[in-house]
């Protein structure tokens, strides 16, 4: 399939770049291109930069209803092209049609939500204690906000930070990662196409040494948010030192799936396979590590086994796969480096492990599952951020607890139990940012952040909306 070329979205306009550098966009079920992009550069950053300044300056001078009633039509008008934006989706990171449906959800979501919950805000009224004065804290956009997203939910993560920079009266410039940036593109023509205000949306991707650098260093920015890994978020927190800003980021994981003895095993079992093999295990909420009660821990097993060997792979927006390609060859090719190292450390390959006959022009790989998982293992230490399933056994609850929070990580975690007191005491002592136990659950109302390297700040809910306000006392003498 050809999308043909895509220009960026800059001040109200559809540009080249400034140097007219063109990328491919390739698909990873067969590795040939699909796109081509203009691919931005450190000028194209710094036009983006003062576009959005201006842009600002607008919007932040906007009612909320004036914002609402932009931000509705910008939803219509995803709706009205979601089978492009899914087809988009599909062939430029290999999500599966159907799964690509939260994407645009997503977005739709937000740009709904978002308004509403900003007119929920309520000044906060603080008491004065000798009765000389009133206080209140109002709240204010911060500024211009600069959005860095990774490729495994190209428009998923557009819509975190669209749906509330644009509620708060933030203007916002969104680098979608060069790997998945085609569906992001297609969004900035679609803003364009309706009118949107000059300069309050801007999208370009290009080289992290020119755009990111540039864009984290400028004094221009009040805010830095991001979706991505660990590492990347440590490099702009370091380049962001040129000035303040806000930060907040949603980095890396490495989350427990516990099934206690006591657990409803089938929907264990359910859930197991949905939380490692969606999205070929490219989620920063993956299962990472897979902790199964002694007792029945083989029983367990040979059930999973089973349902991971009968997963179809597949790719196109006309199949139905279970799941689709990895991202990029590099990425695929460190799955086997994870099996190889578990291998040699005394784990066994009960599934998978293998590159599927018939599939050798893409980045293909069989889902995997390993037993015998040890904490000296990468699998155990390291976000898999693919199609690989390591199960460990375990025989108390303060022996999985320990081996649970033995990570630099801090995201998601879950846990399978009917006894209260254990539900209790492990949502209080897991160190993740959030605890779903006995189910799994994401919606746009729903807060969604970590802690330790897992980042700072919230996706979703009316917390992500303080990444984009600033809080100011007004003191009233009486």
């Amino acid at each position: 399939m050809d999308f043909g070329y895509h220009k960026m979205y800059i001040g109200g306009a559809l540009v080249d770049s400034v140097s007219k550098t063109r990328s491919d966009v390739i698909c990873p079920a067969d590795g040939k291109p699909i796109a081509q992009i203009a691919e931005a550069g450190k000028a194209d950053a710094e036009k983006a930069l003062e576009a959005a300044q201006k842009g600002f300056e607008f919007w932040s001078k906007c009612s909320l209803s004036e914002r609402t009633q932009w931000m509705l039509k910008l939803r219509e008008a995803v709706l009205e092209n979601e089978h492009l934006l899914r087809s988009a989706i599909v062939y430029e990171m290999g999500k599966t049609y159907d799964a690509a449906w939260e994407d645009i959800e997503a977005v739709v979501n937000a740009l709904e939500w978002y308004p509403n919950a900003m007119k929920n805000l309520r000044d906060e009224q603080i008491p004065d204690y000798e009765n000389t004065h009133t206080h209140k804290m109002i709240q204010q956009p911060a500024g211009v906000a600069v959005a860095y997203l990774a490729w495994n939910f190209p428009l998923l993560n557009v819509g975190f930070k669209l749906g509330p920079a644009l509620a708060s009266g933030c203007s916002i410039i969104i680098k979608p990662s060069a790997l998945s940036p085609l569906s992001a593109y297609i969004l900035g023509e679609i803003i364009h196409d309706i009118d949107f205000p000059a300069g309050v949306v801007n999208i370009l991707s290009g080289p992290t040494s020119e755009v990111a650098t540039t864009l984290s260093k400028s004094k221009i920015p009040s805010v830095l948010t991001m979706i991505g890994s660990t590492a990347t978020g440590q490099r702009v927190i370091a380049d962001s030192a040129t000035s303040i800003k806000k930060l907040s980021m949603e980095l890396g994981g490495n989350a427990p799936f516990i099934v206690f003895e006591d657990a409803d095993i089938d929907k264990a079992l359910d859930l197991a396979i949905g939380i490692k093999f969606g999205n070929s295990g490219q989620i920063c909420v993956a299962a990472n590590r897979f902790f199964v009660h002694k007792s029945f821990y083989n029983s367990f097993l040979e059930k999973y086994v089973e349902r991971v060997k009968s997963l179809k792979l597949g790719f196109g927006i006309d199949q139905k796969p279970d799941m689709g390609p990895m991202v990029t060859r590099n990425d695929r090719d460190r799955m086997f480096d994870l099996i190889n190292d578990a291998k040699e450390k005394g784990g066994v390959l009960l599934a998978g492990g293998e590159i599927p006959q018939g599939m050798k022009g893409g980045n293909w790989m069989m889902p995997t599952v390993i037993s015998g998982m040890t904490t000296e293992m990468r699998l155990f230490r390291e976000e898999t951020f693919g199609p690989i399933a390591p199960f460990m056994s375990f025989e108390t609850d303060e022996e999985v607890l320990r081996l649970a929070n033995d990570t630099e990580f801090g995201l998601a975690s879950y846990i399978f139990t009917n006894n209260s007191d254990r539900i209790h005491h492990f949502s209080e002592q897991l160190a993740f940012g959030e605890v779903q136990v006995n189910g799994v659950k994401y919606a746009i109302y729903l807060p969604h952040g970590g802690i330790k390297n897992s980042g700072i700040g919230h996706d979703c809910s009316h917390l992500a909306l303080e990444d984009y306000l600033v809080k100011k006392r007004v003191s009233v003498a009486l």
